[in-house]
């Protein structure tokens, strides 16, 4: 198999190999931190995994996780938060 060769990957091992290629890269991280829906952040996450030869779909992208708990936060507000949603110096 070749280095650059996923066809024998699950999902899972080709999730993992995309979370690998992205974490630390200061551009990708912008970019998914910025994302403005989690649609945008499919967007992003599909392009990486083509630009490393993954070929996942958005489906599998949406559905595995960690990526899958990447979308939900970016949708909706976390089930619990230590403290309040505003901080110290901002509560009244």
């Amino acid at each position: 198999m070749a280095a650059n060769d996923f066809s024998g990957y699950s999902v899972s091992q080709k999730i993992n190999a995309l979370v690998r290629g992205i974490q630390g890269h200061e551009r990708w991280n912008q970019a998914l931190a910025r994302a403005a829906d989690a649609e945008t952040m499919l967007d992003l996450l599909e392009s990486a995994s083509q630009k490393l030869g993954l070929g996942l779909s958005r489906r599998q992208l949406a559905e595995t996780p960690p990526l899958r708990d990447w979308l939900w936060f970016k949708k909706n507000k976390p089930l619990l938060t230590i403290g309040d949603e505003l901080p110290r110096y901002r509560q009244q």
